[in-house]
């Protein structure tokens, strides 16, 4: 389990846990760098979002639905807000609801946020929270996510990467991948060009070649003075 009673220690977003999933380097950018940058994919985000947001509270079929809800969790060091929470009347059933552009992801990086979302809700209510849906504008259906041992474990390990990243402001190396083509930070990052430069190694090289000749000299001088 995380814990980060220390009161200066700097609470991450959950959109960094999203941010990191996808991309360790983009966390960073975005979080430790504070760069950001447009595209169409985030510009859809945003509005989606919007949306989202303006959303009245509502109760249907015993189900209250709050919108934007503000969450803060000491002991997991996160804070954040969620899209939807859902709660049954009947039990007092807490489900995080989580939208997102596009489609459903080969990869993690939403289930991590949406998982850290019902990890945020059981600090703060002492109620387990078993699952969540995360809903995808471009096929307009829920995605049913379990939070079961392995999502829990998931999230908590990056949890705490992204508490070392914060920790040390530390900018991971670029890793060119077909994802990076989707990045609005691309042209930021550059995963390519960083990725081939070999500029620090070659001054590494030259310096050893300036340190071999300063010894080269100080032993013709040793061996001049002993003659």
């Amino acid at each position: 389990m995380v814990n980060n009673m220390n009161k200066d220690v700097r609470l991450i977003p959950l959109s960094a846990l999203q941010h990191y999933a996808f991309c360790p380097r983009q966390c960073a950018l975005i979080h430790n760098e504070q760069a950001w940058a447009d595209n169409y994919l985030t510009a859809q985000g945003n509005l989606l979002h919007k949306r989202v947001d303006s959303g009245e509270p509502e109760t249907r079929n015993g189900i209250r639905f709050e919108r934007a809800v503000m969450v803060s969790a000491e002991q997991l060091g996160l804070t954040g807000k969620l899209d939807l929470m859902e709660k049954e009347l009947s039990t007092g059933k807490l489900t995080p609801v989580e939208y997102k552009k596009g489609k459903a992801k080969s990869g993690n990086w939403d289930k991590v946020q949406l998982c850290a979302q019902g990890l945020c809700l059981e600090e703060m209510t002492k109620q387990t929270v078993t699952e969540g849906y995360l809903w995808y504008w471009q096929t307009r259906k829920r995605e049913y996510v379990a939070f079961d041992e392995n999502q829990r474990q998931q999230t908590l390990d990056i949890i705490s990467k992204v508490s070392a990243i914060f920790s040390s402001g530390t900018l991971p190396k670029p890793i060119f991948s077909k994802k990076c083509r989707a990045c609005s930070l691309i042209d930021i990052c550059n995963p390519k060009v960083i990725e081939q430069d070999h500029s620090a190694r070659y001054i590494n090289q030259l310096f050893s070649t300036f340190d071999k000749s300063d010894e080269s000299d100080k032993n013709d001088k040793s061996d001049k003075s002993e003659e």
